[in-house]
């Protein structure tokens, strides 16, 4: 199949705000005549968002083991880029998604200790060769994401009431991921303002493509 559009992935901790930014990432390109498809992990179909409510839950997902967990987050991926991703990038459509596999590299590979070279091959299983083109990592130090998580509204979730080495874990994993793949990973300082790191943003994506932003 052919590739047309582009895909954008953003990833980082909890409340890093990468929902805010794929908003208003999403704002500019249908202003600058783009069509934008916005997903999100896990979830994005019936069958993700269903595996979704699984993984989220403290009650229904209390007992997961890390390895059921891998395996989960590959089954929502997998039907994710078959059902939604593939088809709307052949369509020429912009793909934004919050989070992708780079996630399980890091929360299930890292801070849940499996091993790296198991999920990074179920990774590559589930995905095939649909990769991001640009990645944004939203890096926001534990301490200071831990307030934004508890001004929420509703009660956390399974990953939410982690621990702090947990979430400190997480961090470090995607901050030594994005000095492996600098070509593809650009890490942003999430503490700055939400409309400083939307130019950010969309001056890196216009580095490598041709949408103007107005």
């Amino acid at each position: 199949m052919e590739r047309k559009g582009f895909f954008i992935t953003f990833e980082g901790g909890e409340g890093c705000g990468k929902s805010t930014q794929i908003s208003l990432l999403e704002s500019a390109l249908k202003s600058a005549g783009e069509e934008v498809l916005v997903l999100r992990e896990p979830g994005g179909t019936c069958v993700g968002e269903a595996i979704r409510h699984l993984l989220k839950s403290p009650e229904e997902g209390s007992s997961l083991v890390p390895e059921a967990e891998l395996l989960l987050f590959a089954a929502s991926r997998a039907q994710l880029v078959r059902e939604k991703i593939r088809p709307a990038l052949a369509r020429g459509q912009w793909v934004l998604c919050d989070r992708f596999l780079d996630s399980t590299t890091v929360y299930q590979g890292v801070a849940r200790c499996l091993d790296s070279s198991q999920v990074s091959l179920i990774n590559r299983f589930a995905v095939g060769d649909t990769l991001p083109d640009r990645t944004f990592f939203l890096d926001l130090p534990w301490g200071e994401a831990r307030l934004r998580v508890g001004k929420r509204n509703g009660a956390p979730d399974r990953f939410d009431s982690e621990n702090d080495l947990f979430h400190n874990a997480v961090r470090e994993g995607f901050l030594r991921l994005a000095e492996r793949e600098p070509e593809r990973v650009a890490t942003l300082d999430a503490s700055a303002s939400q409309q400083s790191l939307a130019t950010v943003i969309q001056k890196n994506i216009s580095s490598f493509c041709h949408v103007l932003f107005s």
